[in-house]
């Protein structure tokens, strides 16, 4: 087997490396590292590994595969800045980068890796290799042996100590049975690295790492961390049993990510937790129209690995995919990059980058899941009027959904908008539980069911469901902080208080944190507590919404400060007249006040608008003033009934 790679041609039966027609000079450590990181590219090889591979009996220091690693690149002459050959991993090893082609030579039969892309298994390359050095050997000891001919045999000893102590790293789990694997019930797809160089290629790696946990979710008897926690170790240097333990995970599933032109590479390796144990890797090159086929087959073979038993419902689903245009793909790829930031700028690119992802594919039906995300997030996150926001979010579901009707993300979106805009919360409970069914391991379904649980006050259901999401996703921020609101629904103050300060040990910075724990604390009768959490959320981003904003009004007002609630109330009208200021938020500062018909005529508007706050009328304490009225009575009834 020979490889080519840019002008160079490697052949390690016969120890050669040119460049065009020239033969280029390396020590025989540089030649064996090439060797190694050529047959694993794309895949990190690990500092130890490589020394170990590189010098089986000899403790050495780790100075002396660097210069190994210098002279190797010197002699490639690749760009220090920009590495075209061999990239650095900080803290762990390297990877070769770039793109190689194999050519089979005479003496080396194609070897197929299943339903993967033609290419040698390196390790089962090597071992022959091995066995012919071996062979050079003479078969009984020869009188008389002199230094010359030993001389001859030592690269083919080289070779084969390279090749058996490669052999032995790859061959671990056979040589010891499967015991390696098993025991394994979650994981966590750590961010793949994206290797381009290029970081205007992240949100494509980030969109790939969703991807990939998206199609492992689906395998019920396998918990998946979800993106919001894996995310946040993107980079991160910590040892990877640190990351598993803060996880709770037993392995990481981590990779690597090369785009060139229309074709991409993906590696992939699983690595046990404790003990640490390389478990499995492979490498799948495709290009760009059959990704989605690609992560399907990826999450196949993982589950495969770690001996998971598939329904043959999940089998369906991870096998189920079609062509995608790349264009649109990638536009899919931004757009759920800044749905996930949640902020109304970025979820107005969204929205653009998932319309352009549907123009160019108009049979893309993820694309128009994204789409509905994007329309019920703005519905809630920015002060524009329901009614120009939820139709459209209803109609991106649905046609998802006339698309595929397997489809998790649809589903919840459908439900979110049932939950939030139609107040039809048994359809919303029906749609979520499609969702989770599909796809157990989708962690917004869950939280947003606990959510709607919680309007129809089944809070013991809610806080279920929220466990199950913080399990999914064990740091994420939204999961913890819709856990403390679900407590404060359920009036369990002290409790509340608890889970929302760990929300703000998460993120100092959520809006949303500090907004929840000012109302518990107001509900305690903690008035300066709450004023001064409730002026924190109002600086913070996000903290303008018409969701936060007029809490802190709220708060002016039962702590006495009339006249500054009165101010809040002047801006929320303002906003009103111009867009959408929250008519909910303005009738619960009336509350505060004690003007009662003010906030009954606030709250009747908020029911006319679709104000999606309204469904909390059950249960918002600040409320509890009201509910003897006839009006607000029937007002309750009101928020459950579709229009």
């Amino acid at each position: 087997m020979i490889y080519q790679f840019g002008p160079f041609a490697l052949n390690p039966e016969l120890r050669s490396l040119y460049r065009g027609r020239e033969p280029v000079v390396l020590p025989a450590k540089c030649l064996e590292a090439l060797v190694v990181l050529v047959r694993h590219r794309g895949l990190v090889v690990i500092k130890d590994e490589l020394m170990a591979a590189l010098w089986p009996d000899t403790a050495v220091e780790e100075a002396n595969l660097t210069q190994n690693v210098s002279t190797l690149r010197k002699a490639l002459g690749d760009d220090p800045k920009q590495h075209r050959y061999i990239a650095t991993v900080s803290g762990r090893g390297y990877s070769f980068v770039a793109a190689v082609t194999e050519v089979q030579g005479p003496e080396s039969p194609s070897l197929m890796t299943g339903t993967g892309s033609p290419h040698t298994r390196p390790h089962r390359h090597l071992w022959t290799g091995a066995l012919r050095a071996v062979a050079m050997l003479p078969s009984k000891p020869e009188k008389g042996l002199q230094w010359p001919r030993v001389r001859q045999l030592l690269p083919a000893l080289a070779t084969a100590a390279v090749a058996f102590s490669l052999f032995a790293v790859s061959q671990h789990s056979h040589w010891f049975g499967r015991s390696a694997f098993e025991g394994i019930t979650s994981v966590a797809v750590l961010p793949l690295e994206n290797l381009s160089g290029d970081k205007e290629q992240e949100y494509f790696a980030d969109g790939m790492t969703d991807e990939l946990i998206t199609e492992l979710s689906k395998i019920r008897a396998l918990r998946v961390i979800s993106r919001t926690s894996v995310m946040r170790y993107r980079g991160a240097k910590k040892p990877l049993p640190e990351i598993a333990r803060e996880l709770n995970v037993d392995a990481v599933v981590e990779g690597t990510l090369l785009r060139a032109g229309e074709r991409v590479r993906i590696t992939a390796q699983v690595i046990r937790a404790v003990p640490e144990m390389h478990l499995w890797s492979e490498s799948y090159e495709r290009d760009l129209r059959n990704l989605l086929d690609l992560q399907g087959e990826v999450a196949r073979a993982i589950a495969g690995e770690i001996r998971i038993k598939l329904t043959s419902q999940e089998r369906a689903g991870l096998s189920s995919s079609r062509p995608v245009d790349p264009v649109a793909h990638e536009n899919y790829l931004r757009g759920n990059y800044f749905w996930n930031k949640r902020t109304e700028q970025d979820l107005q690119k969204s929205i653009e980058y998932f319309n352009r992802a549907v123009q160019k594919d108009p049979s893309y039906a993820l694309a128009y899941a994204g789409l509905a995300n994007a329309y019920n997030s703005l519905g809630i996150y920015a002060h524009l009027r329901p009614q120009n926001m939820y139709p459209k979010a209803r109609a991106a579901a649905l046609k998802a959904l006339a698309l595929d009707d397997t489809l998790a993300e649809a589903h919840a979106a459908l439900g979110l908008y049932d939950s939030v805009f139609k107040w039809d919360q048994p359809g919303s409970d029906q749609e979520f539980r499609r969702a989770i069914q599909l796809n157990p391991g989708y962690s917004p379904a869950h939280i947003w069911r606990g959510e709607t649980l919680t309007t129809m006050q089944r809070h013991g259901e809610a806080l279920d469901e929220l466990d199950r999401a913080r399990e999914l996703d064990p740091i994420s921020l939204n999961a913890s902080d819709q856990r403390g609101w679900v407590l404060y629904m359920a009036r369990r103050y002290d409790e509340a208080i608890e889970q929302i300060r760990k929300t703000i040990e998460l993120e100092p910075r959520s809006a949303h944190a500090h907004c929840w724990l000012g109302k518990a604390y107001l509900q305690k009768g903690m008035f300066q507590e709450g004023l001064s959490e409730l002026r924190e959320s109002a600086t913070l981003p996000g903290g303008d919404s018409p969701l936060l904003a007029p809490w802190l009004g709220y708060a002016y007002a039962v702590s006495g400060k009339r006249a500054q609630a009165f101010d809040v109330i002047k801006n929320l009208k303002a906003q009103q007249q111009n867009s959408f200021g929250s008519p909910f938020g303005i009738a619960v500062v009336y509350c505060g006040l004690r003007e009662k018909e003010q906030a009954l005529a606030w709250l009747e508007k908020a029911c006319q608008e679709r104000d999606p706050q309204f469904p909390a009328i059950a249960n918002e304490p600040p409320l509890d003033p009201l509910r003897s009225d006839r009006h607000f009575a029937d007002l309750v009834r009101r928020s459950t009934l579709p229009p």
